[in-house]
């Protein structure tokens, strides 16, 4: 028991784990805010182009026999809902892949640098045995 409780602390604190707790939590917040976008700006926005005028999520429903309901409207929302967040969640993870790979380029080697003037001299004497041999 000793055992598991030390390997949990250890995976707890891990960077990783801390980072992905925090980004559930603003996920969970950004929900939120993309749900109201989505019930409270662009539902009565496309409602407008029905025959009632009212939101998209009650004006789009049909009927069954009995009591049944399609809510057609409910289901558009949750699309939108889906691919609001989908579009932003691309968006951010584009925008840190780019940081990634700016980050990891690798800077090009320096030139080498201009031999000094006695090696020039060596270099030309060892070209000049050379010939004669």
């Amino acid at each position: 028991m000793k055992k598991f409780a030390h390997e949990f602390k250890q995976f707890i604190s891990r960077g990783n784990v801390m980072d992905m707790a925090v980004g559930v939590i603003i996920g969970g917040a950004f929900s939120n805010i993309i749900t109201s976008l989505i019930d409270d700006i662009l539902n009565p926005i496309l409602g407008t182009f029905t025959e009632d005028g009212g939101a998209l999520a009650s004006s789009l429903t049909i009927r069954l026999a009995g009591d049944s309901v399609i809510m057609l409207g409910s289901f558009l929302n949750a699309v939108l809902n889906f691919l609001v967040m989908a579009l932003v969640v691309f968006c951010l993870m584009k925008a840190i892949n780019k940081f990634h790979r700016k980050k990891e380029e690798p800077v090009s080697p320096p030139a080498p640098p201009e031999p000094s003037p006695e090696e020039k001299i060596l270099m030309e004497i060892r070209d000049l045995l050379k010939e004669k041999q």
